[in-house]
């Protein structure tokens, strides 16, 4: 229980809607139990009507009850007179139990909605705030998994459980005051199978927290299988992978099946093993009941044997709910369990006490930085060191896994470096706000990614108050704008999942836009134009060049930008610095640079050849 514990906060946050609940759930109960007394009066009364019955003892009821038979036995009423009179008072007081069940469940039901949403926004808060090591740790499936089906079996403790669980409490409570101010030894056979049914839902349930916590584990490599499904569904497609991929998800699915089906056998224990008990215990108290009014040794009447079997049916459902409330208890405390293990992951990247909240200007410096992959142990950078003076436009070149990208998101802070340090205007990075930080530059990531929004939704995306002019000017600058133009929707139209109604460059550009919008003082661009032609690089390059006056610029690529006058060129291999300097400098140096610019002119030479 001590993994619930956790949601003790938001029980408290809406103690109100608690408190009043369990007050409604005593009430209800309370005209509900009053029934059981008031019959055995009528019972009775009844039996006082037959020829040669002797009187009865005098029995003891609750004063509410004791105070109704001391006014109808005052008010003179015929026999049919007071049985119309108590069948009223039965149905005042059925209404009066339905009135206030239907107020608890307006109170602990709709708190435990509450509690949802809270819970929800928690976890996705806190899901914003774990680094990328984390996510690459993850899959989307099972974070997906957690905030949904995890905090959906925890509502149902904050609402169904705890209700039933009351609601159980004050029943068998107020049933087993009742009977014991009744008659004690009764109420001792009549409740004896009660430490059988304790013994089997303690072991019921040691097994059904197993089985939970298996099929919790299941239900996200189920889900994480579906989601990469569904968006590689391209690539299954053109590879004709469908019915492997059905087999393989089929496979798992038929280990979800074998274990929830399992669960479902353990949990079928309970309801025979209540009807079983609670059967027992109403022959019980019809047997040993009726030895005792026959031999009158007791003081038990006909009207006490129905009022106990009445006690003992209206256990029936409180009784049986206690394994479905346990069970409901056993997921919640699995799903807690998982959910707990994200709440308490610490982030990586976090702002540090006293955090600087400053305008970033653009100067920018890589003091002797290393950084190793923590999950892999690659070695990405080693002792980069580098110094970029306001203005410049810095390239970074070099071949796959040269450790272009890493730089970028060292600079972001995405990562922490190793060893060394990070300057941006003389400011330790990791001291800088970091939300100030990542808003002052302008990144456009080597993994394009657009949401399921419109083109202008996309491009706005984290400026929320930009106007359209702003918009389409950005679009101009990617040179985006005249083929957004020609969509019928233009700016409003939506795009797919993942941007998949775009083409690579379209998705690019739109990119591009998006962190052009921002009108950074530092811009970032990793390898943003590998998916467009040569006459479309151009057009952005040149718009690129006047935005990019007088701004900090790194822009990472793979190709040699000619026609673009660089301040610093660097030339990256295996982390380190292997060349740098201006494009004339790295030529005559007849290095990597030299033979990469070589095998591109042929290219670009060749290509005009291969079309005619």
């Amino acid at each position: 229980m001590k993994q619930l514990a956790t949601l003790n906060k938001y029980l408290w946050k809406y103690k109100v809607h608690f408190f009043w609940g369990i007050l409604f759930i005593i009430l209800s109960n309370y005209f509900r139990i009053l029934a059981p007394q008031l019959t055995g009066y009528v019972v009775d009364a009844v039996e006082q009507f037959l020829p040669g019955h002797k009187p009865h003892p005098v029995t003891r009821y609750d004063p509410l009850v004791q105070k109704f038979i001391t006014y109808t036995e005052a008010g003179q009423l015929s026999f049919s007179g007071k049985v119309t009179l108590c069948c009223l008072t039965l149905l005042a007081m059925a209404l009066l139990s339905g009135f206030f069940m239907f107020l608890m469940r307006q109170t602990i039901i709709v708190m435990s909605r509450h509690i949802e949403y809270e819970q929800k926004n928690e976890v996705y808060n806190h899901y914003q705030l774990l680094d990328m090591g984390f996510y690459k740790r993850h899959s989307t499936g099972d974070l997906m998994n957690r905030i949904t089906e995890d905090v959906s079996r925890v509502r149902m403790y904050t609402g169904p459980a705890l209700m039933y669980f009351i609601n159980l409490a004050a029943t068998i409570g107020f049933c087993v005051f009742y009977m014991w101010n009744k008659d004690k030894n009764l109420t001792l056979y009549v409740l004896s199978p009660l430490p059988i049914l304790a013994f089997t839902i303690y072991f019921v349930n040691t097994i059904v927290n197993k089985k939970s916590e298996r099929i919790q584990a299941l239900l996200s490599d189920l889900t994480t299988e579906a989601q990469e499904s569904y968006s590689g569904i391209r690539v299954i497609k053109s590879f004709v992978q469908e019915k492997a991929m059905f087999k393989f998800f089929e496979k798992n699915s038929e280990e979800y099946r074998k274990n929830t089906v399992s669960l479902a056998k353990v949990e079928s224990i309970y309801f025979p093993a209540m009807g079983l008990l609670i059967g027992l215990s109403t022959l019980l108290t019809i047997f040993i009941g009726g030895l005792y009014a026959i031999r009158g040794d007791q003081q038990v009447t006909t009207g006490t044997i129905t009022e106990f079997i009445m006690y003992v049916n209206m256990l029936t459902f409180p009784v049986s709910a206690i394994g479905w409330t346990a069970s409901m208890i056993q997921r919640a405390i699995a799903s807690q369990r998982r959910i707990n293990e994200f709440l308490h992951t610490v982030p990586a990247i976090r702002n540090p006490a006293g955090a600087v909240e400053k305008k970033i200007e653009g100067l920018i410096e890589f003091n002797g930085v290393s950084f190793t992959y923590p999950d892999t142990g690659i070695e990405a950078i080693r002792d980069f060191t580098l110094q970029i003076k306001k203005g410049e436009k810095i390239a970074v070149i070099g071949r796959t896994g040269s450790g272009k990208t890493t730089l970028a998101q060292l600079l972001l802070r995405i990562y922490d470096p190793v060893s060394g340090t990070i300057l941006v205007d003389g400011k330790p990075v990791n001291q800088l706000d970091l939300t100030s930080l990542r808003q002052q530059i302008g990144y456009v990531p080597q993994d394009v990614f657009l949401f399921s929004d419109s083109i202008a939704g996309n491009i706005r995306f984290g400026m929320p108050d930009v106007d359209k002019e702003e918009i389409r000017r950005a679009a101009r600058q990617a040179s985006i704008d005249r083929e957004i133009s020609s969509l019928p929707q233009q700016y409003d139209t939506m795009v797919g999942e993942r941007g998949v109604t775009l083409s690579g460059g379209q998705k690019q550009r739109i990119s591009i836009a998006r962190a052009l919008i921002k009108d950074p003082q530092v811009v970032i661009f990793d390898d943003c134009l590998s998916a467009v032609d040569a006459k479309t690089e151009k057009e952005i390059l040149d718009s690129l060049y006047e935005f990019l006056e007088g701004r900090t610029s790194v822009i990472i690529t793979h190709r040699i930008f000619s026609m673009f006058s660089f301040d610093k060129i660097i030339v990256l291999e295996d982390g380190k610095i292997a060349e740098q300097g201006t494009h004339e400098q790295l030529l005559a140096q007849n290095g990597y640079y030299n033979k990469l610019y070589r095998q591109q002119q042929l290219e670009e030479h060749a290509s005009p050849l291969i079309q005619n």
